[in-house]
């Protein structure tokens, strides 16, 4: 795709163009979990807030209250397309046709509807929240991060010339191909777009993913962008995410439930999709204590992603835990996500997938730094390993801005799950610097699912 990026900067009326083209222009994960809320909690209200980790950064001053609620009424007005539900009534998707059922595609067609929201500005940061069934509340999650980050965007790209746009776009397509010659025939490595809810704008996502597509080959999986893929023949890729334990736990009527509950949301999982989609996502409430006290029946899923842990100290331990547990490490498979580059892909497909090269060991592989010479690697897999690539694929326009500023740089966007039926939500991670909810009931939580392996790192995106 051919994209005159600075022309288009310069000459479009932003003001009309919608930066959520379509319903389906969200993370594939969204869809799934909206079936599963569908079948299981339809009366379930919840409330999502969205939220800045970067409060230096006044969003709020960038561009007028008026442009965002411009954006989110016309995602509001959206419906989903006849096209497109054929397209998820009929296409293959993790091998298996129908997975999505019928009866679900016929209430996205009739009676899906996003909620109403409450938008206003604090302090120089957007407050926007987001309340009503989870059915209608969830989806708000990825067009809103989405909407705020091209504001962000579009409000930097005014500042410049179509000489600075020019600029701006040949650093930032020179960047992107240096990445990808890197990663171009690097054996059995995999690797697939999660860039939606950070991404610089659609169009530039929509660009990335098509470089990825036509110079990657069999390494590049798919996308988790449900409208790309569909645009485009690629793979749908993603799951599920923490909104789901987060809400179960907010539900749980006492807190022996409430520490049971992560592994209830496993056995609903499992049933709705009869056996497919098997990703756990361990972290919501610690990934350590997950594993230390999971039923043996969940060694028995396909793999696990990781996100806010130390992916090789997650990776490892991953793969104890399944020797332990009688299985084969080599037959699973770990997928990393969070805030990768391409230095942590390589040197994370070494360590794990195996292509070391003659005479070192899994050790000297935490880096990149010994991927020259192609021709010594030899396999030696410890675990299938795949890597979910984000911000940093999407959205990496550090150092491309002719006039030096950083008002192109990613942000630490984030729109989560506050309360569900009036109780509040909470969020632990791995990461202390990542926990959600009040300091009382983040307090409360951890008193529940203790605090081992929780490391205190900073956040980028």
């Amino acid at each position: 795709m051919i994209v005159n990026f600075a022309r288009r900067a310069h000459n479009h009326n932003w003001e009309l163009d919608p930066v959520t083209r379509s319903l389906l222009d969200t993370d594939f994960y969204k869809l799934l979990m909206l079936q599963f809320i569908w079948k299981h909690y339809p009366k379930t209200h919840v409330t999502f807030s969205l939220g800045n980790r970067a409060s230096s950064v006044r969003l709020a001053d960038m561009f007028p209250i008026e442009e965002l609620e411009a954006q989110m009424e016309h995602a509001r007005s959206l419906r989903f397309r006849r096209s497109e539900l054929v397209w998820l009534a009929g296409n293959t998707f993790y091998g298996r046709r129908g997975i999505f059922q019928p009866e679900f595609l016929t209430w996205l067609e009739r009676d899906f509807r996003l909620s109403d929201y409450e938008l206003s500005v604090k302090d120089g940061q957007f407050q926007m929240n987001f309340t009503g069934y989870w059915l209608e509340t969830t989806m708000w999650e990825l067009y809103a991060l989405s909407i705020v980050n091209e504001l962000k965007t579009r409000a930097s790209l005014k500042k410049l010339s179509e000489f600075g746009l020019d600029i701006l776009y040949a650093r930032a397509k020179t960047k992107l191909w240096n990445k990808i010659e890197r990663l171009r025939g690097v054996p059995g490595l995999k690797l697939g777009d999660f860039g939606t809810r950070r991404r610089h704008s659609f169009l530039w996502q929509e660009y990335v993913v098509e470089a990825l597509a036509d110079n990657l080959g069999s390494a590049f999986i798919g996308t988790s962008n449900a409208f790309l893929a569909h645009k485009h023949d690629l793979e749908a890729i993603g799951t599920n995410a923490h909104e789901i334990p987060m809400v179960l736990a907010a539900l749980a009527p006492d807190d022996a439930a409430r520490k049971a509950s992560q592994y209830r949301v496993l056995e609903l999982w499992q049933g709705t999709y009869d056996g497919a989609l098997l990703i756990m996502l361990p972290d919501t409430f610690g990934t350590t204590q997950f594993l230390e006290n999971a039923p043996d029946w969940c060694a028995d899923w396909t793999g696990q992603r990781v996100d806010s842990k130390d992916p090789y100290l997650a990776g490892d331990e991953y793969i104890e835990w399944l020797k332990k547990r009688g299985r084969d490490p080599k037959n699973k498979l770990l997928i990393a996500s969070d805030g990768l580059d391409v230095d942590d892909i390589l040197g994370l497909h070494a360590y794990f997938a195996g292509t070391l090269q003659a005479g070192t060991t899994i050790k000297d592989f935490r880096s990149a730094a010994d991927f020259e010479d192609r021709r010594k690697w030899i396999p030696g897999r410890r675990i299938r390993f795949s890597a979910g690539w984000g911000t940093l694929l999407t959205n990496d326009f550090r150092g491309c801005d002719p006039e030096g500023g950083t008002g192109f740089d990613p942000l630490s966007l984030i729109c989560k799950v506050a309360d569900a039926d009036g109780r509040p939500a909470v969020k632990l991670s791995d990461n202390y610097a990542k926990a959600l909810g009040s300091e009382s009931e983040i307090e409360h939580y951890r008193e529940i699912f203790g605090t081992a392996g929780v490391k205190n790192v900073p956040v980028l995106v």
